[in-house]
C-alpha cells in the first residue's frame, strides 16, 4: 500500500474520531488531539465535515488558529461555514488575519452581511484597511496587497526606527524589508533589518537605505505582478499609487496562489475545458465546460471525413494509402502541440521576448525541416519494407515533411497571434491545434498522393 493511501485512511479514521468526539461534546479530546497540528491540515480535515461540526471545532480553538483554518478552507467549504456564524463572530476572526486575506473572505459575503461585519470590527485601523482594499478589483495589485508592513521615515535615526519596528511588528506576520518613505509617504527605497541592527543608534536611515527597489502600481494586473516577482526573485514587493505613495505590499504566498491559478487555467484550456471547474462541481457544470471544444473536435472530425471523401477515388485505386492516414494525422497533431507548448512557455517568461516574430518562425522552419527529414527517412524505410512500393513510401515521406513543417508553423504562429490579440495563448495548445492539424494533414497527404500516384 502506498504512503499516500495510508495517509488518506488515517485522515479518514481521524475524522471519524473527531466526529464521534463532537457527538459526545468532548471538547477536551478535540483540543488535545489538535494541539500542534498545522491549521492547513485541520482545514483539510474539516473540509470533509459538516459546517455545523466545523463550527463546533473552531469554537473550541482560539481565534488566531481558527482564522488560519478559515483562510485554508476551500472556497465552497468556507462559504457554507460562514453561513453558520453571526457577523460579530466573523469580525472576530477577520481581526486575526492580514487585511488582504480578510478582504478575500469578506468579498464572498452578501452585501448586508459585509456591512454588518465591518461595523462589528473593533479595531478602527483594521476596518479602515479592509474598506480601502475593497475598492480594488481582486485581480490587480491593489486587490492582492496587504496594508500590514513595516515603514520607516527617511529622517528617523536608528534608535527611533527600532522602536517603530517593535510597535508596527505587532500587526505584521512576516518581515522581509523595512520600506523607507519621505514625509509625504512617497516610497524612496528599503533597508534590511540586519543593516539596521549593525548600524549605530545615532545614524540616520537616509544614510543606509537602498534606493534600488522594485515596486508595482495598484492598477497593475496580477499576471504582471507575478512576472515581476518571478523575474527578480522577490519574496515581497511594495505597492504604490499613481503619486508614488506607499500603500501596501504583496507577499510571495499571494503570488503563489496567482501562479497556481494561472497554471490550472492554462492546463484546462490546453485540455479543452473552457471554464474553471473542479472535480467536485456538479455534473452539468463539468459537462458544460467540456462540451464546447468537444463539439469543435466533432466538427473537425466531420471536415476530416469530408476531406477523405473528396479523395475517395484515389483511395479506391490505392487502398494502401488509407493505412497511413492515422500516421500522418498523429504526427501533425503531436508536432503542433509540441510547438505551441514551447511558445506558450516562452510567453509566460516575458524575458524571452527578445526574439522577434520573424526569428521565431525562421527557427521553427529549421527545426521542422530537420525533424521532418528524420521522420520522413524512417517512415520511408518502414513503408518500403512493409509494402515494397517505393512510390508509396515516397508519398508518405514527402507528406510527413510537409505536414511537420505546416504543423510547426501553426503551432508556433497561433499562440503568438492570440497573445497579440489579448487572448490566452494556452488556448492554442489544445484541441484547436490538434483539430486544425488533423484536417490539414489529411488534405496535404491525399493531395500529394493524388499528384504523385
Amino acid at each position: 500500500m502506498s504512503e499516500e493511501s495510508i495517509k488518506f485512511e488515517l485522515s479518514k479514521e481521524y475524522l471519524d474520531l473527531i466526529v464521534q468526539a463532537i457527538e459526545r461534546q468532548d471538547a477536551v479530546f478535540i483540543r488535545e488531539t489538535m494541539e500542534g497540528v498545522d491549521p492547513a491540515d485541520i482545514s483539510l480535515l474539516l473540509d470533509e465535515a459538516s459546517a455545523e461540526n466545523a463550527r463546533y471545532v473552531l469554537d473550541i480553538l482560539n481565534n488566531e488558529v481558527g482564522a488560519e483554518i478559515i483562510e485554508e478552507f476551500e472556497e465552497d467549504t468556507r462559504q457554507e461555514f460562514l453561513k453558520e456564524l453571526e457577523p460579530v463572530e466573523i469580525a472576530q476572526y477577520l481581526e486575526e488575519m492580514e487585511s488582504d486575506d480578510a478582504v478575500d473572505i469578506i468579498n464572498d459575503l452578501p452585501v448586508k452581511t459585509r456591512e454588518e461585519v465591518i461595523a462589528a470590527i473593533k479595531d478602527p485601523e483594521s476596518a479602515a484597511h479592509i474598506q480601502e482594499l475593497m475598492r480594488y478589483d481582486e485581480d490587480c495589485a491593489g486587490g492582492l496587497m496587504a496594508k500590514e508592513m513595516i515603514v520607516a521615515n527617511v529622517n528617523w535615526n536608528i534608535q527611533q526606527t527600532i522602536e517603530e519596528i517593535r510597535r508596527q511588528a505587532e500587526n505584521v506576520e512576516k518581515i522581509y524589508s523595512i520600506y523607507v518613505v519621505d514625509d509625504r509617504e512617497k516610497l524612496l527605497g528599503k533597508v534590511s533589518v540586519k543593516r539596521i541592527i549593525l548600524t549605530s543608534d545615532n545614524a540616520c536611515i537616509k544614510d543606509i537605505y537602498d534606493e534600488d527597489i522594485k515596486a508595482v502600481e495598484t492598477y497593475m494586473d496580477e499576471d504582471e505582478v507575478a512576472d515581476i516577482m518571478q523575474k527578480y526573485d522577490l519574496v515581497a514587493v511594495p505597492v504604490v499609487n499613481l503619486q508614488g505613495r506607499l500603500v501596501g505590499r504583496i507577499t510571495i504566498d499571494d503570488i503563489v496562489d496567482v501562479i497556481t491559478e494561472q497554471a490550472e487555467e492554462d492546463m484546462q484550456l490546453m485540455s479543452g475545458i473552457s471554464t474553471d471547474v473542479e472535480e467536485d462541481d456538479s455534473i452539468w457544470a463539468i459537462s458544460k465546460a467540456r462540451l464546447p471544444w468537444l463539439l469543435v473536435g466533432l466538427i473537425g472530425g466531420t471536415l476530416g471525413a469530408w476531406a477523405i471523401g473528396f479523395f475517395e477515388g484515389d483511395l479506391e485505386s490505392n487502398a494502401a494509402l488509407a493505412f497511413f492516414i492515422p500516421l500522418v494525422m498523429a504526427t501533425g497533431g503531436n508536432v503542433g502541440i509540441q510547438s505551441s507548448t514551447l511558445v506558450v512557455q516562452s510567453l509566460a517568461n516575458r524575458s524571452a521576448f527578445e526574439e522577434s516574430f520573424g526569428r521565431r518562425i525562421a527557427k521553427m522552419f529549421l527545426v521542422a525541416l530537420l525533424t521532418g527529414v528524420v521522420l520522413a527517412a524512417i517512415s520511408f524505410g518502414i513503408v518500403y519494407l512493409w509494402k515494397g512500393e517505393d512510390r508509396l513510401a515516397g508519398v508518405v515521406a514527402i507528406s510527413l515533411i510537409c505536414v511537420v513543417m505546416l504543423s510547426s508553423f501553426m503551432g508556433t504562429s497561433t499562440p503568438l497571434v492570440l497573445d497579440k490579440l489579448g487572448v490566452n495563448p494556452a488556448l492554442a495548445s489544445g484541441p484547436f491545434i490538434t483539430t486544425t492539424n488533423d484536417i490539414l494533414g489529411i488534405i496535404v497527404y491525399l493531395a500529394i498522393a493524388n499528384l504523385l500516384l
